[in-house]
């Protein structure tokens, strides 16, 4: 996993054998840096309190987190990882590509 900053937001980036993912790098329980948890296969688990979320969608896998993590979309273009944000105000296919 990779921390990242795009935007001014804080995200993780998390290689699987699945493909790469991006999500929110903070945990919906307890604000900890999930880029410092540990990753297993799609299953990201918090390093404070053990909640877990799958990296592919953010749902919540087990508690005792609640909502689930934002996650992004990610594309590989050109050697880079792109990853879409969502602009403030923006229709549902509106937004940034950060790279």
């Amino acid at each position: 996993m990779t921390p990242v900053q795009a935007a001014g937001r804080d995200l993780a980036l998390a290689s699987t054998q699945e493909g790469i993912f991006a999500f929110a790098d903070r945990c919906t329980h307890a604000e900890t840096r999930m880029s410092e948890g540990r990753l297993r296969a799609c299953r990201i688990i918090c390093p404070l309190h053990g909640a877990s979320f799958d990296v592919r969608d953010g749902r919540v896998l087990g508690g005792p987190a609640s909502r689930p993590l934002d996650t992004y979309p990610v594309r590989i273009s050109g050697g880079y990882v792109e990853v879409l944000l969502p602009d403030p105000g923006a229709t549902p296919a509106g937004g940034t590509v950060v790279r």
